[in-house]
């Protein structure tokens, strides 16, 4: 299965049992971790673990099951690695705490022009 095949499938799979907040990012050129990630909000701990048991066993169903599912103890933030799409599943305080998409979305190429005029000016 494509990454963009999985990463339908993992939205899918978050949208079946009312996933708050689903945000695909496109990581490629970022990582070489994965692809792609998908962030969504759970509105309680058993909520969040239900959403990350849902995205394994789609994603076991269609043939690609998880490398990993770290997490699912506390279930304030679950991590369901399926290779090229890593999938995030977070309580709301989480989630706003560690605030992923601002995380990703940061211009690599800005920061290192940013650091090399810095540098230039020392």
């Amino acid at each position: 299965m494509q990454a963009e095949e999985l990463k339908s499938l993992a939205v899918e799979a978050l949208e079946d049992l009312k996933g708050i907040e689903i945000e695909v990012l496109d990581v490629r050129g970022k990582t070489s971790i994965a692809d792609f990630m998908v962030v969504a909000t759970g509105t309680s701990s058993r909520h969040v673990k239900s959403l990350a048991d849902n995205v394994a066993l789609k994603a076991k169903q269609g043939g690609v099951p998880p490398l990993g599912v770290e997490g699912e103890q506390g279930s304030d933030w679950v991590l369901i690695d399926l290779v090229d799409v890593l999938v995030h599943v977070m309580l709301r305080e989480a989630r706003d705490f560690y605030n992923i998409e601002k995380l990703w979305s940061v211009d690599a190429e800005k920061i290192l022009a940013q650091r090399e005029a810095a540098d230039e000016e020392e």
